[in-house]
């Protein structure tokens, strides 16, 4: 289940589990889309690439699979980047398609 968090881990910017600027890696890593273009891309934490967080339904369409039942976290990961170090890691890895990394 996904955690959901509340924002941004570079900027500290909140993205409410009904977000569509959130973007997560796939170990959950949460940014925003700004930062996200401004990491080309690239996860500072894993080096992975960013997808669309989805967005858990607040209604239940079926099963009580809703926000209700299963709430965001509360816990904000603040993990402010070092762009210089961060660009580095982006030089090693431009050339390879996020789903390559």
């Amino acid at each position: 289940m996904l955690e959901l968090r509340p924002t941004c881990e570079r900027c500290n910017k909140a993205l409410p589990p009904a977000s569509t600027e959130a973007m997560i890696c796939s170990f959950e890593c949460t940014f925003c889309q700004g930062c996200v273009e401004l990491l080309h891309n690239v996860c500072p934490n894993c080096g992975g690439g960013f997808t669309a967080r989805p967005i858990r339904p607040e209604q239940d369409w079926k099963n009580g699979n809703t926000l209700a039942r299963y709430p965001a976290t509360g816990k904000v990961t603040y993990k402010p980047v070092d762009l210089a170090e961060h660009a580095a890691l982006v030089m090693r890895l431009e050339k390879l398609p996020p789903e390559r990394r």
